[in-house]
């Protein structure tokens, strides 16, 4: 039984390496990278028992929203290959989806284009009980909408009039919303997106929207500054992650979140497993040799 319980725990250690070792192989690309200086950044050994020590909260969190009915909106925004993905991962890697979801909403279709323009996001809030992490947001409209011309500077201006009263709103409905806004230098999002050219397992991240905030970034830049110069607010205030370096960002990140939602241990009823109930008669159907997936591995 001991080493059963070793080996579930170095699965669960596993998985965290599996999601890392983007770091490693891309070592091996050639052109451009090679360029960079390489960073050890933190200690891998801290980096995995700090990553799973936060972890553990979260899923104290997760029980507590769920217990206390509390809804929480966390919205990640930042500079395309900002990290805002691979934070997300880290939270939710260990929470029940039933709980805890991620709304990352794709270009808007005709209809919704019609719309109030907030009004496609909002069907998204959660209900009592439930978290709901925003993969990029409403705040499209002061970014690469803006930048981009999809929308008119009319627009933009009828958003940043709504969108302090709008989040008030959900404020004042008892949700706790939580801004982040990841940040990396023009350096090393030129090394991210030079990455995910000549990585064939991160090219299909790089899209005609990410190619064109390479050209625009000065453009972005003075969007960012309006953007959160004009929406933070003391009931939604904007927190700034420091992104360079990814691992210190997610850890950073979570530890700051965790602080924002006020929670405590929830006290489970104890589980005992009944009695395996068995009956002489039954005996298990025969499975056909062809209906099992080859054993390739």
């Amino acid at each position: 039984m001991r080493k059963l319980i070793d080996a579930d725990l170095q699965d669960t250690l596993d998985e965290e390496i599996e999601m890392e070792l983007d770091d490693h192989r891309l070592q091996t690309l050639q052109g451009e990278t090679n360029a960079r200086d390489a960073d050890e950044g933190m200690d891998r050994q801290q980096y995995f028992q700090e990553l799973l020590r936060l972890q553990g909260e979260l899923v104290k969190l997760q029980d507590w929203v769920q217990h206390q009915k509390l809804k929480v909106v966390v919205i990640f925004e930042g500079r395309d290959s900002a990290g805002k993905g691979g934070v997300i991962k880290r939270i939710t890697q260990r929470l029940n989806p039933r709980i805890c979801r991620v709304a990352a909403l794709p270009a808007p279709n005709e209809r919704e284009r019609t719309q109030w323009y907030f009004q496609r996001y909002a069907t998204h809030l959660p209900a009592g009980g439930e978290i709901v992490l925003f993969d990029r947001s409403w705040y499209n409209r002061a970014g690469v909408e803006r930048v981009m011309g999809f929308c008119t500077e009319d627009q933009v201006e009828e958003f940043f009039r709504t969108v302090p009263e709008f989040e008030r709103m959900l404020v004042r409905s008892g949700i706790i919303l939580v801004k982040y806004w990841f940040s990396i230098t023009d350096e090393e999002q030129q090394f991210r997106f030079m990455m995910r050219i000549h990585d064939p397992l991160k090219q299909w991240k790089l899209s005609p929207m990410d190619v064109q905030s390479r050209a625009r970034w000065e453009q972005y830049t003075k969007a960012k500054e309006d953007m959160l110069h004009r929406t933070h607010i003391p009931e939604a205030p904007w927190w700034v992650v420091e992104a360079v370096d990814k691992k210190r960002a997610r850890l950073n990140c979570i530890s700051h979140l965790l602080t924002q939602i006020p929670y405590g241990d929830v006290t489970h009823p104890s589980v005992t497993l009944p009695d395996r109930i068995h009956d002489p008669a039954y005996r298990r159907d025969h499975i056909p040799e062809e209906m099992f997936v080859p054993k390739v591995y």
